[in-house]
């Protein structure tokens, strides 16, 4: 099932280089000493931004009304909800643009697929969506067509760590 929709853009980063790991017991006594330091002395760690290993294509038209679905089949939600729940759901490997999220909300709606209502019909504030019998069908068709994919990127992920760390 193809859903094409108006992608805000995105760019990707180049990942950083992970740090070399420390055997447990350096690792336990550097984070206890760097926890008894006043907040301003304690030694900075390099923090990268989320990266998104699910960019192009498959993400845009697939993957994130997949995981729409799969969330508003629970509850009804709005946008901002949406994109938390999928950085939380997936740690922070999948971040969305509200530039990406609200044109693809506003895009399955125009299709049937979910509904949204206001908050307050009487004011414009936050809109939630749920999920229509078009909806449920199109994530039943989604589920299978999905899977190989997240099962292919398990297996890359999977070799590249083998490879790199060892098994």
């Amino acid at each position: 099932m193809v859903l094409p929709v108006n992608n805000g853009g995105t760019g990707l980063d180049s990942p950083p280089m992970a740090e070399p790991s420390k055997p447990l017991g350096d690792a336990v006594a550097e984070a206890t000493e760097a926890a008894s330091l006043p907040q301003a002395d304690r030694p900075k760690k390099r923090t990268a931004k989320p990266q998104d290993v699910f960019g192009g294509e498959m993400r845009r038209r697939d993957l994130l009304p997949l995981l729409i679905f799969h969330l508003i089949r629970a509850e009804p939600s709005y946008g901002n909800q949406l994109i938390d729940a999928i950085e939380t759901l997936t740690q922070g490997v999948i971040s969305v643009n509200p530039n990406t999220m609200y044109p693809l909300l506003r895009d399955l709606e125009g299709k049937g697929m979910i509904e949204g209502s206001w908050e307050h019909p009487d004011k414009r504030t936050r809109r939630f969506y749920s999920i229509t019998e078009s909806g449920e069908a199109a994530y039943q068709e989604l589920l299978p067509e999905i899977e190989p994919f997240l099962d292919s990127v398990i297996r890359s992920v999977t070799m590249i760590k083998a490879e790199v760390y060892g098994s």
